[in-house]
Formats: C-alpha cells, sequence, structure tokens
C-alpha cells in the first residue's frame, strides 16, 4: 500500500472545507484511537492529524485566537 492510499489524499492537496472536515474528524477520533487503537493506528493517527494541523496553520497563519487561551489572557482571568 502507498502512503497515498493509506494516509489518504495529501493535506496540502486539499480544498479549505475538506481541509476542515478531516481535521475535525480526526480531533472526535483521537480519544478512542487513543485509548484503544494499535501502535500502528495511534502513529498513523499522530502523523495524519499533524500533517491537517499544519496545512490548516500554514494557509491560516493569522487564524483567531481567543484570549483566554493565551497564557497572557488567562492570567488576567486569574
Amino acid at each position: 500500500m502507498d502512503e497515498a492510499t493509506q494516509q489518504g489524499i495529501p493535506a496540502s492537496q486539499l480544498k479549505d472545507d475538506d481541509l476542515r472536515r478531516e481535521l475535525r474528524r480526526l480531533h472526535e477520533t483521537r480519544h478512542e484511537t487513543f485509548l484503544h487503537g494499535t501502535e500502528e493506528a495511534l502513529s498513523n493517527h499522530t502523523e495524519r492529524m499533524a500533517e491537517m494541523e499544519e496545512e490548516y496553520l500554514r494557509r491560516h497563519p493569522q487564524r483567531s485566537v481567543e484570549p483566554g487561551r493565551t497564557r497572557e489572557g488567562t492570567r488576567r482571568n486569574q
């Protein structure tokens, strides 16, 4: 099985909507894969999730970040 078949379409080739959908699904399945997946499944999941997240960040470097999710914002709320 080649890498494209094993890992799906490369993140760089996905349209924005497809990239978001793939990321959402990966985040939804992370916990179950972590708890119950084989070592290989967890490794594949980790690699694919990292690929998708890196591509999203490359496309959206100025994404909206909630103030409470920053170190400074968290300190202000304490």
